[in-house]
């Protein structure tokens, strides 16, 4: 197959997914770096899609309040604001995070330039800020604030809301939807900021002593002494 950017797409095997392959001890970090990626990624993109669904339910239902009655306006903006800006975190961590996890599955043994490897340090530092811009913002936003009606009085507000076919809470800390995303998304952030670390530190073992651990250089060293050992019996 191809080789683009130095990369064998012959490697991209069904069976680099088993796990006897994927938690191998052959590689530094790897079986670390497995796990805490996917975390990352999966979490982080939980959280973005219960928080989809949240902002989903309130847009839904600002419609349909506002089309019912042309006075009425749904003030929600605050959490659409953030649950958009969570939905791009997701993608964001996904991608950096999605990519790392690949790369090191498939091409664990690749050369990577020192413009590259600055490359994904100074991602996943600025993915780890935007994460936790995000949690706390996140945080305050469903802890503190609501939904609410304005341009028609308290009674007109209510029928129109009871009239909606959507009815998330207009508190959004009482929306079991905004908590999930909430706790998800924390989780999300400990898994990214772990992440970030992990990949700093397996980038400045592969520098000093390469990608190989301890284990890995064992099994290296014999399987090149073997052939020797054959060759001088001979």
């Amino acid at each position: 197959m191809a080789v683009i950017w130095g990369l064998d797409l012959h490697e991209m095997q069904w069976s680099k997914f088993k796990s006897s392959y994927m938690f191998n001890k052959i590689y530094h970090l790897r079986r670390t770096k497995m796990v805490v990626y996917q975390l990352a990624m999966i979490l982080c993109v939980c959280s973005e899609s219960v928080g989809t669904a949240a902002l989903a339910d309130y847009t839904d239902q600002q419609s349909f309040v506002e089309n019912l009655n042309n006075l009425a306006a749904v003030y929600n903006d605050d959490f659409v604001g953030i649950a958009s800006y969570n939905i791009f975190v997701g993608v964001a961590v996904a991608t950096i995070f999605g990519a790392a996890f690949f790369f090191d599955l498939f091409w664990p043994e690749r050369h990577e330039s020192a413009a590259v490897r600055l490359a994904w340090k100074i991602s996943a530092v600025v993915i780890s800020i935007m994460c936790l811009a995000d949690a706390i913002a996140m945080t305050v936003i469903v802890a503190t604030r609501r939904s609410y009606v304005t341009g028609v009085d308290a009674n007109e507000a209510r029928r129109l809301l009871d009239q909606a076919q959507k009815h998330p809470n207009l508190i959004y800390r009482h929306n079991p939807y905004c908590i999930a995303c909430v706790v998800l998304l924390w989780c999300g952030l400990v898994a990214t900021i772990a992440s970030a670390f992990i990949l700093f530190a397996s980038h400045h073992h592969d520098d000093k002593h390469g990608v190989f651990s301890k284990e890995g250089k064992a099994e290296r060293d014999a399987a090149i002494e073997e052939p020797k050992a054959d060759i001088t019996a001979v």
